[in-house]
């Protein structure tokens, strides 16, 4: 008897990208072709040979077309399953300082070739601690960052 062997879990990043002044806010976006998708910081997957800090910072412009972001440390590997299939998966959350100019909110078009290719997203910065827990948990490790950033109601650890 045989036992099937489990797939890798899928290596992810996702970006806490901070504007620091006038006060704390986090970049955030809504899938606005998939508004049930709900709000989300950015992520995506890793690609075979990058490391997590180029892949945050190229996920970040991808989602968002934000330019300039800068990598300030590691926070937390998630290992949580991927809520609609169930399948392995292992997140590194990253700290960003976002550039301290540039719009509050705007919408963004993915370029490209790729699986987002076309997919329209409403970006924006809200101020921390967030109002509500974003979509899949994201907000779970704010407070890793700052514990004044828990999210009421959220996952926080």
């Amino acid at each position: 008897m045989t036992s099937a062997v489990p797939p890798p879990p899928r290596a992810r990043v996702a970006a806490y990208v901070i504007r620091r002044h006038p006060s704390p806010a986090l970049l955030v976006f809504d899938h606005l072709d998939f508004p049930e998708a709900g709000t989300q910081v950015p992520a995506g997957g890793i690609a075979p040979g990058e490391d997590p800090e180029r892949a945050v910072t190229r996920e970040v412009a991808e989602e968002t077309g934000l330019a300039g972001s800068r990598v300030v440390r590691r926070i937390a590997v998630d290992g949580r399953a991927h809520p609609g299939t169930g399948r392995p998966r292992l997140t590194t959350f990253l700290l960003l300082d976002a550039p301290p100019d540039g719009p509050s909110a705007w919408e963004h078009r993915v370029g490209g070739d790729g699986g987002d290719a076309g997919m329209r997203f409403a970006c924006r910065f809200v101020p921390l601690p967030l109002e509500r827990p974003l979509a899949d948990a994201q907000d779970a490790w704010l407070g890793r960052v700052d514990p004044r950033w828990v999210t009421p109601g959220g996952a926080g650890r």
